[in-house]
C-alpha cells in the first residue's frame, strides 16, 4: 500500500494541469458516473483468504532448472478441494509449466520468489482458447483462470515468462517466413484468463513474456494494482509481448502499474472479420480506467484500440506519465473488419513519446473472407485533455473516406514541443481546438 501512495502522490505531482472542477466530475467519457468500485486501490491481506499452503512445505525446492510443474499444481488442486487458500511462492527459483488456478485459490509470490516460466513449449499443452481475435486450440499460458469468481495474485515477487529462447525462434522464423504470423511459431503467453470476475493483480513484476504478457477474455470487475510489467528491446528484442490485451472486457480499473514492454503497453481487442460483429464470442471493452501508470519506452503505443478489435467504449486514462515509445493512443482500423472506437478520453498526461495520436489502416493478414465489400468504422467521441508532452511528431492521422469516418474529436489545453508540427486536417470530419499549442503556435 505504501508503494502505491508514493506512486500516487508522484505521479498527481505530474499532473499539474489538472483543475480541481475536472478532479471532481469523475465520470467516464460518456457522462455516466464512475462507480464507487474504481474508488478503492486496496491489496487484499493473505491472512484474510484462507488457510496457507506453502509450497516450501510441499516440496518444492529452488531450483532454476528442474521442473516442478506437477507438484505446484497438486498444491493448487489440494487448496480448491479443501475450500480454498493461498498458495505461496517462497524465496527462491521455481520452474514450471502451465499452471491451473481452480475456485477460491489464490497465488502469492514473497519477496524473492520467481516463478520461471519453462523455455519447452511441450510443457505448455495445447488447449481450446483465446488468441488474436478468435477460439483455436493453441498453446495454454504459465498461469491460466478460468470460469472463477474473486482470486488474486499478488505479492512482491517475479512472473518471468524465460521468453528468450521463444523470441529468438520467433525472429529466425520470421526471416525465412515473412508471412509468420503470431501463432505460427510456438510460445505460451504469461497469463491468460478467461470469464473471470472479481479479481485482483497486485505488486508482482511481470517480466519476459514469450508472447502477451497479461490476457484478459471476456472478464469483468478486474483490478491490476501496482504491477510491472516489462519485456526488453536489447539485447535480445522480445517479440509480441504485449502489457495488458483486454478481448471483450468491462469494468477494469488498471492504477499504479508501470508499462515497459516492446508492443502495446495497453492493447482493446475483441474480433476481426467481416462478421465479427455478429458472433457472440466477441464484443465490445467497457467502463475502463487507467489511472497513476507509468509507459516507458513503449514500443507500440501507451494505449491501442488493436488490430482485432470491433468496439471500445468509455474509456478513461488520466495522469500518467509517458517516457519514450509510441503514441499515447493509436488507432488500428481494420479494413477487413467493422470498427467503433467512442468515448475515449486521454487527460492529465506529461512526458515524452512519438505522437499524441496515431489513426491509420491495419492491413497485417488482411482478409476478408470471401466478401466483396470493406466494412465501414467509426472513430468518434474522443477527447485529450491537459497534455504536455515531447514529440517526434504531432499527430499520424491518415483518413480514409471509404473505410471509416473519424468525427467528434476535441483537443483541449495541449503545449506539444516537436520535430514535426504537420498534420493533417482533413482526416477528420470534425474536430475541435481549445488552447492547443504546438511549438508556440496556436492550432484551429
Amino acid at each position: 500500500m505504501k508503494k502505491f501512495l508514493i506512486a500516487l502522490m508522484s505521479i498527481c505531482l505530474l499532473a499539474g494541469t489538472a483543475t480541481a472542477k475536472e478532479n471532481k466530475k469523475n465520470v467516464f467519457p460518456d457522462g455516466t458516473p464512475i462507480p464507487e468500485w474504481f474508488d478503492s486501490a486496496e491489496v487484499p491481506d493473505i491472512s484474510t483468504l484462507g488457510k496457507i499452503y506453502n509450497l516450501a512445505d510441499y516440496g518444492v525446492i529452488s531450483d532454476p532448472v528442474r521442473l516442478q510443474t506437477e507438484k505446484v499444481q497438486a498444491v493448487i488442486d489440494e487448496a480448491a478441494a479443501n475450500g480454498g487458500g493461498v498458495v505461496v511462492f517462497p524465496e527462491g527459483i521455481c520452474k514450471s509449466g502451465a499452471l491451473f488456478m481452480k475456485q477460491g485459490v489464490h497465488l502469492h509470490l514473497k519477496q524473492g520468489a520467481i516463478l520461471l516460466g519453462s523455455d519447452f513449449i511441450m510443457d505448455f499443452p495445447v488447449v481450446m482458447t483465446r488468441i488474436e481475435g478468435e477460439w483455436c486450440k493453441y498453446f495454454a499460458a504459465l498461469i491460466n483462470a478460468e470460469n472463477l469468481d474473486g482470486f488474486s495474485i499478488t505479492g512482491k515477487g517475479i512472473i518471468d515468462g524465460n521468453g528468450s529462447p521463444y523470441w529468438q525462434a520467433f525472429r529466425t522464423r520470421r526471416l525465412w517466413n515473412p508471412q509468420c504470423t503470431n501463432k505460427d511459431e510456438q510460445r505460451p503467453r504469461l497469463f491468460f484468463m478467461n470469464n473471470c470476475r472479481n479479481v485482483v493483480l497486485a505488486d508482482v513484476t511481470m517480466q519476459n513474456s514469450p508472447f502477451w504478457s497479461c490476457h484478459c477474455y471476456k472478464s469483468d470487475h478486474v483490478k491490476i494494482i501496482n504491477v510491472r510489467i516489462f519485456s526488453p528491446i536489447k539485447p535480445i528484442r522480445s517479440a509480441s509481448a504485449d502489457g495488458i490485451d483486454m478481448d471483450v472486457c468491462s469494468n477494469f480499473h488498471i492504477v499504479g502499474c508501470r508499462l515497459t514492454v516492446n508492443d502495446d503497453a495497453i492493447c482493446f481487442k475483441g474480433g476481426k472479420g467481416p462478421e465479427a460483429d455478429k458472433d457472440p464470442v466477441n464484443g465490445e471493452n467497457r467502463n475502463i480506467l487507467v489511472e497513476n501508470c507509468i509507459f516507458d519506452n513503449t514500443t507500440g503505443s501507451c494505449m491501442t484500440c488493436g488490430s482485432e478489435s470491433i468496439h471500445a467504449i468509455n474509456i478513461l486514462m488520466r495522469n500518467c506519465e509517458v517516457n519514450g515509445g509510441g503514441s499515447l493512443l493509436q488507432l488500428k482500423m481494420r479494413p477487413d473488419t467493422p470498427q467503433r472506437y467512442e468515448y475515449i478520453t486521454i487527460e492529465n498526461i506529461k512526458g515524452h513519446c512519438s505522437g499524441l495520436l496515431g489513426i491509420a489502416s491495419w492491413t497485417q493478414f488482411f482478409d476478408l473472407k470471401g466478401h466483396t465489400e470493406i466494412p465501414r468504422s467509426y472513430a468518434n467521441n474522443i477527447t485529450f485533455r491537459n497534455i504536455d508532452l515531447k514529440t517526434n511528431r504531432f499527430m499520424g492521422v491518415r483518413g480514409n473516406k471509404e473505410q471509416y469516418d473519424v468525427y467528434d474529436f476535441t483537443f483541449e489545453n495541449i503545449t506539444v514541443e516537436t520535430e514535426n508540427a504537420e498534420w493533417d486536417k482533413t482526416a477528420f470530419d470534425s474536430y475541435k481546438m481549445k488552447n492547443v499549442f504546438v511549438n508556440g503556435q496556436e492550432q484551429k
